[in-house]
C-alpha cells in the first residue's frame, strides 16, 4: 500500500517527500507532469537535489511509483489503469500540490479548485473500496484572511466574514471546505503554513519569490513600513518534515495544525537588524507613514505594459506587502507540541539567504542526474505500474 502524493516536486512537497523516504519505510505513488518513468526520475531529482546526493536518490527509487498526470486535467489525467491501480492500493492521501499564483483567479480555480475536487473525487473511490487511513490537505494560514494584529489560533475555525488576501489564499480556504464536506467519513488532516522561507541550515534554496521581494525591501534605505510589524515566517526544513510526520503519525490528538513561527514571529525591525548585523551595513529608517502610497506605487509597477525588472519588483512587492502590513501572527502550540520541535526564527539565517540568493541571480543551479548511475538497475517495484 503506497501514499498517493500530489505535488512532490514543489517547493514544500520536496521536503515533504525527503522527509518520508529518509524517516519511514512508507512506499510513495507521485502525481508528476511526465510522460514515462525516466521523466519521472528526472523531475523528482530536480526538485530532491536540493536534498540529498545522487546516489541516496538513486537508493530510494524502489520505493516510488510515478503515476503521469496533471492536477488541472479531469480525472487528474490519470490513465484508466493507474487510476484503477491507485484505488485499490493507495493507504492514504498527501495532497500538497497548488498554484502558488497569489494575482491569477484563474489558475488557482483551476489548481486549487478544480484540482482539488478531482483529488477528492479519487479519494472518495478509493474510500468506496477500502478505508483510507488520512486524507492531509496542505493549505495556508493565510486562509483565515486580513485580520490587523491578530493572533490567529490553530482551532478557529474558518470565518466566511473575513475578506481573503488574493485569489489563493481565497482558493485554499474553499479547499479546504471542500474536504471536510465531501470526505465526511475518512480521517482528515489539514497543515497551513504561514510564509514559508529558506531552510535553517543552508542558504541554497530552489523558491526565489518570496527572497526576491524580501532582497528588494532589505536594500531600501528608507523601510516605508513600521518596524513593529510582526512578520510570520517559517522555515522550509521545519515545515516539510512536519508535512511529512503528521501525515503518518497515528496519535495525532487535532486535525489541524498551523506550521508557522506563532508567537515567536520576529519584527520587521528586528529582521532588518540581523540583516544588517550580519551584511554589515546600516540598518534602513522605518517610515511607517509611507506603507500607503508605497503600496499604491507597487501596484502601478506592477501593472507596467512591458515586463522588466520594475514591473517584476512591482509584481512581488504588490503581493506580498499586504501580508507583512497586516501583522498577523498564527499560533503554533499544537503543532509544536506534537512534532517535539520548533521552528527557526528567521533572524538567524535570513541574512545568508540573502547573500546566496544574490550570489546565485534568484536561480538555483540544478545539475543533471550523473550518467553513471543506470536506472535500469533499480529493483522492480511492486507498486510501479509498467507501461
Amino acid at each position: 500500500m503506497a501514499i498517493f502524493m500530489t505535488g512532490a516536486t514543489g517547493y514544500i512537497g520536496s521536503y515533504a517527500t525527503a522527509w518520508l523516504l529518509r524517516n519511514t519505510d512508507h512506499e510513495l505513488a507521485l502525481l508528476v507532469r511526465a510522460a514515462g518513468y525516466d521523466a519521472g526520475v528526472e523531475r523528482l531529482w530536480k526538485s530532491l537535489q536540493l536534498h540529498m546526493e545522487a546516489d541516496e536518490f538513486h537508493r530510494h527509487l524502489d520505493r516510488i511509483c510515478f503515476i503521469s498526470g496533471d492536477l488541472t486535467e479531469p480525472g487528474l489525467g490519470i490513465s484508466t489503469a493507474d487510476y484503477d491501480w491507485l484505488i485499490s492500493n493507495a493507504e492514504s492521501v498527501l495532497h500538497n500540490a497548488a498554484a502558488l499564483n497569489f494575482r491569477s483567479e484563474r489558475a488557482c480555480t483551476n489548481h486549487n479548485l478544480r484540482g482539488t475536487l478531482s483529488v477528492i473525487r479519487l479519494a472518495r473511490a478509493i474510500q468506496e473500496d477500502h478505508p483510507l487511513r488520512r486524507f492531509t490537505q496542505v493549505s495556508t494560514a493565510g486562509v483565515a484572511g486580513m485580520r490587523p494584529g491578530a493572533l490567529v489560533m490553530e482551532d478557529e475555525p474558518l470565518d466566511w466574514s473575513q475578506p481573503d488576501f488574493n485569489p489563493y489564499t481565497r482558493t485554499k480556504k474553499f479547499s479546504e471546505h471542500m474536504v471536510r464536506e465531501l470526505l465526511p467519513d475518512v480521517p482528515c488532516l489539514v497543515v497551513r503554513p504561514s510564509s514559508v522561507i529558506g531552510d535553517s541550515r543552508f542558504a541554497e534554496t530552489t523558491q526565489f519569490d518570496m527572497v526576491r521581494a524580501f532582497c528588494a525591501l532589505a536594500d531600501l534605505p528608507v523601510m516605508p513600513l513600521s518596524a513593529d510589524l510582526r512578520i510570520d515566517i517559517v522555515n522550509a526544513d521545519w515545515v516539510g518534515a512536519g508535512v511529512g510526520e503528521l501525515h503518518v503519525r497515528e496519535d495525532l490528538t487535532r486535525d489541524t495544525y498551523h506550521l508557522s513561527a506563532g508567537t515567536e514571529s520576529r519584527t520587521l525591525g528586528e529582521i532588518a537588524e540581523a540583516f544588517s548585523s550580519t551584511l554589515g551595513r546600516r540598518a534602513p529608517r522605518f517610515v511607517g507613514r509611507f506603507a500607503a502610497p508605497f503600496e499604491r506605487a507597487m501596484d502601478a509597477l506592477s501593472n507596467f505594459p512591458k515586463a522588466g525588472n520594475l514591473q517584476r519588483v512591482g509584481a512581488l512587492l504588490s503581493v506580498y506587502l499586504p501580508y507583512l502590513a497586516t501583522d498577523t501572527v498564527y499560533d503554533n502550540t499544537h503543532a509544536v507540541a506534537e512534532l517535539h520541535a520548533a521552528p527557526t526564527p528567521f533572524t538567524s539565517y535570513g541574512a545568508a539567504l540573502y547573500t546566496y540568493a544574490r550570489s546565485v541571480n534568484f536561480e538555483f543551479p540544478y545539475k543533471p542526474l550523473p550518467e553513471s548511475l543506470d536506472l535500469s538497475n533499480v529493483p522492480p517495484s511492486p507498486l510501479r505500474p509498467m507501461a
